[in-house]
């Protein structure tokens, strides 16, 4: 099982870059395929789309990172395990 966890977080790594640079690929396509009335309107949601999601990736990629360090090897199954 850590095996499984440790290639999941490489996947996680890959991921996360690969999201964001897809998400600034579409980004990028709308807003010069919008007319000169609505490049306004899609700017913004495309900014809002990217403000929201970047965080997330990094927040996949840092789970990644500790998935591939092995952080999640030995998961505390007992409160007393948290405090020692």
């Amino acid at each position: 099982m850590n095996t499984l966890k440790k290639l999941l977080g490489f996947v996680w790594m890959l991921l996360a870059p690969a999201i964001i640079c897809f998400l600034v690929y579409q980004a990028n396509i709308k807003i010069q395929a919008a007319g000169e009335s609505t490049r306004a309107n899609v700017i913004l949601q495309w900014s809002i789309i990217l403000i929201i999601f970047i965080p997330i990736c990094v927040g996949f990629f840092l789970f990644g990172k500790y998935a591939a360090t092995n952080e999640y090897a030995h998961l505390p199954s007992t409160s007393e395990e948290i405090n020692n």
